[in-house]
């Protein structure tokens, strides 16, 4: 069974977050998180709030059952380009530069390392 969540529109740059999340790819929860609050990138909060959301996704699909984070892995880490926002500021010789200020979409996919038993019916 897995969780996803999913942090659209986040102000920072694909390229920079893909870099943090190379880090995080097939890591168990525990050692992310700690990976995470080692990073000095202003991308952090965003990526631990992320992942903590899926974990918490997870946890709330499987109902009453108990599950550890040291038994959850995660499977998919991935950052899509979103949209980017143009402005414009004064440049060389009366002319204009554009400024792109890039956003991204973060998504985790959490899954448990072990099988997880479903409660039957109602």
């Amino acid at each position: 069974m897995i969780g996803q969540a999913i942090k659209r529109y986040e102000r920072a740059s694909p390229r920079k977050v893909n870099r943090i999340l190379e880090l995080l790819r097939g890591k168990m929860i525990p050692e992310a998180r700690a990976l995470l609050q080692l990073q000095h990138t202003r991308t952090k909060l965003p990526l631990l709030k992320t992942l903590n959301s899926a974990v918490a996704n997870l946890k709330f699909k499987i109902g009453s059952v108990r599950i550890d984070d040291n038994d959850l892995i995660i499977k998919e880490a991935r950052v899509d380009e979103g949209p980017i926002m143009k402005r414009w500021r004064p440049g060389f010789r009366g002319t204009a530069d554009m400024i792109r200020r890039r956003t991204c979409h973060i998504k985790f996919t959490v899954e448990s390392i072990k099988p997880i038993k479903e409660k039957k019916g109602g």
